[in-house]
């Protein structure tokens, strides 16, 4: 087993006692810090880093020269797995990514290649690999996939969508078509997540964006269910040591009772959930993640400090709590307030454990 001076995340996500709550954000490497857009322009464009493991990992490593985090997580995109599909993942300027192909029909779906990890995205793992090595066993370095569903939306539209018209389309007029991308899908993020675990991740998170569009029913069928498949399938140890597992579906706070029963071992909350409601919902079954509004970082200091401690004594005592936004960091945001957010976490943290 590999010893990390800093294990705290891994401590939150076992229930293990821990000093303070761990802190992390969604998109912590980002657009809203000046370093990163310096080292994306020497990139080019964006896949272009993400490709390069040694950008990639300097990109991964800037936010924890800033910031006392208690995790790394991996510099990539969730649309890596539709790119190895070959549908052509390009990005345009200010409308964000889209596909050259899309998925519509059995015979689309029929047609998709299961991509294999190790070979196809071998740039990814190339990147977990250099930035582990890089971490030197500071923090833990977090991997992550989108969800099937999540990914599906955008292979289906081609892109973004405001309503998911394409696939929702999909969804009702031929269930056993979505069924089938679904599946494929699972299959690929399986592989995927496994072989980042392999490459050195020491947990993985599975980003479900567009799960919260769902109804109830749907929810659990065509998303939740797909995301039960991929925990059954991960890795569980890897390098002597319990490689936890977390979903994150964006508008899922109503569904916490069957997410916790998913396989997971945390849940990620997004901003429209108390997280002490949630926390009496699901008990000691999973731990929870987050879940501060992000655009609270434009506001002053002292309210910055505020809201966390709110969050705090909403979530109350014990371990079980890892602290993050509710979503991805704004890009306009100014890096000096993230730092007033993750001291805040640390300092006011510690009362409500020990």
């Amino acid at each position: 087993m590999s010893e990390l001076k800093n294990d705290r995340m891994l401590r939150a996500l076992a229930r293990e006692p821990v000093d303070c709550t761990p802190v992390w954000m969604m998109r912590q490497a980002g657009r809203y810090l000046p370093e990163y857009r310096q080292t994306r322009g020497q990139a080019g464009d964006f896949m272009s880093l993400c490709r390069n493991a040694e950008l990639a990992c300097e990109v991964t490593l800037q936010p924890l020269a800033r910031y006392p985090l208690d995790a790394a997580i991996l510099f990539s995109d969730i649309l890596t797995i539709p790119d190895a599909m070959g549908l052509g993942l390009y990005f345009e300027v200010g409308e964000g990514p889209k596909f050259r192909k899309t998925i519509r029909n059995a015979n689309d779906v029929a047609d998709l290649p299961v991509p294999k990890a190790d070979t196809d995205l071998d740039y990814v793992m190339n990147a977990v690999r250099t930035i582990r090595s890089a971490l030197g066993g500071s923090v833990p370095l977090i991997g992550f996939s989108g969800s099937p569903w999540t990914l599906a939306t955008y292979m289906v539209e081609g892109g973004g969508s405001k309503d998911f018209r394409a696939t929702k389309r999909l969804m009702m007029a031929e269930p056993e078509v979505m069924h089938g991308l679904l599946d494929k899908l699972a299959d690929s993020v399986i592989d995927y997540l496994n072989a980042q675990i392999r490459a050195g991740a020491q947990i993985v998170q599975i980003f479900d964006t567009w799960g919260g569009v769902l109804t109830p029913h749907a929810y659990e069928a065509f998303s939740l269910a797909y995301m039960r498949k991929i925990l059954a399938g991960l890795i569980k140890e890897h390098d002597g040591r319990r490689v936890p597992a977390i979903i994150f579906t964006k508008n899922g706070g109503q569904w916490l009772e069957v997410m916790a029963d998913s396989g997971a071992d945390a849940l990620g909350l997004d901003w429209t959930t108390n997280i002490g409601r949630a926390r009496s919902r699901v008990g000691d079954k999973v731990v929870l993640q987050g879940n501060m509004d992000p655009t609270t970082l434009y506001a002053p200091d002292d309210v910055i400090r505020a809201e966390v401690a709110t969050i705090l004594k909403d979530f109350g005592a014990g371990s079980g709590h890892v602290f993050n936004l509710g979503h991805g960091i704004p890009l306009d945001v100014d890096p000096a307030k993230a730092k007033v957010f993750i001291d805040a976490v640390h300092e006011l943290s510690a009362q409500y454990h020990g």
